[in-house]
């Protein structure tokens, strides 16, 4: 199973959670930034239907999958306060 980290971090002049090294929004302090990145964990352990998906890879070649609705990863929110 896959584990989502989300990290809060002092970002653009406020605080902010990342992933996997994309940003969100800035929030004016710590603890609204926390709140969002716990918000954010949670949602990706809500479980969805199963369908099917198309991909392009890197090297231009599509491909086919089943995306399991069920398959969720596990999350933390891991604080980098300082």
């Amino acid at each position: 199973m896959a584990k989502v980290v989300y990290q809060v971090v002092e970002h653009d002049g406020g605080w902010a959670y990342t992933s996997n090294g994309v940003f969100s929004e800035t929030f004016p302090s710590h603890d609204a930034a926390h709140a969002a990145a716990e918000r954010a964990a949670n949602e990706q352990k809500v479980p969805g239907r199963t369908e099917e998906i198309q991909y392009e890879d890197g090297q231009g070649e599509w491909h086919n999958e089943t995306a399991k609705g069920d398959d969720r990863p596990t999350t933390e929110v891991v604080d980098r306060k300082t």
